[in-house]
């Protein structure tokens, strides 16, 4: 339902520092100046819907990205609803959307070099994320510059 053009378009979220995220859009296509997003998300089907408090906007004052802070995402999954309206036609709803998350750095990094092996030896910690709890699923790249 909605008026044709009006859904959101490019719609992602990125979690960073563990628990906070940020969600962007373009608006749709058709969107006048006097359209208006809301956004609302929650990680199960059982709870409610939690409201944008934190809203990113364009030059028309028109909402186009949201910042969400305590986030956590311990099922993997998450429901996003965006509404609004349009000279008080409801916009279409989305039904794609991307989420990402940036890691941090690798904790506790530790590096022992002898110089009777000619080597060094690295330990680290997994980072912290918001979801991801198996270590097996990070795969690590090391760069070791001479100075």
């Amino acid at each position: 339902a909605g008026m044709n053009g009006t859904t959101i378009e490019n719609f992602v979220c990125v979690i960073f520092n563990v628990s906070f995220m940020n969600c962007t859009w373009q608006v749709g296509r058709t969107a006048s100046g006097d359209t208006q997003y809301f956004l609302y998300w929650k990680t199960s089907r059982k709870e409610d819907f939690t409201g944008c408090q934190d809203y990113i906007k364009d030059n028309c004052g028109r909402h186009t990205g949201c910042r969400f802070q305590n986030v956590t995402i311990e099922n993997k999954r998450a429901y996003f609803l965006v509404n609004g309206s349009r000279n008080g036609q409801n916009i279409q709803s989305i039904s794609d959307y991307i989420i990402a998350e940036k890691l941090t750095p690798p904790l506790n990094v530790t590096v022992n070099c002898t110089e009777a092996s000619h080597g060094c030896e690295i330990w680290w910690q997994p980072p912290r994320t918001s979801h991801v709890k198996k270590h097996a699923c990070f795969k690590y790249e090391i760069v070791i510059e001479n100075k």
